[in-house]
């Protein structure tokens, strides 16, 4: 399945929610295997969203930057309406 902007953006919001209330002993590893584990998308897809958000400074060192942070309070507020 090709994934089109929409999808990517949906897809990138969700993993940065998934980062955003991962447990301090949980790695970035574990939140792309339980995103993958609900159905969303594929390992190689997860694999290409975190590579997107880490070129595009959502990440840096397996934490959220804070542009990083300010996007997934955004996707929080969202998928509470």
């Amino acid at each position: 399945m090709m994934m089109n902007e929409d999808d990517i953006d949906i897809l990138q919001k969700v993993t940065l929610l998934g980062i955003l209330n991962k447990k301090p002993d949980e790695t970035l590893k574990d939140i792309q295997v339980m995103l993958v584990g609900t159905g969303m998308y594929d390992m190689k897809e997860a694999k290409q969203i975190f590579k997107k958000l880490k070129a595009e400074k959502y990440l840096l060192d397996g934490e959220l930057t804070l542009k990083g942070l300010t996007a997934a309070k955004e996707a929080e507020a969202l998928f509470k309406q």
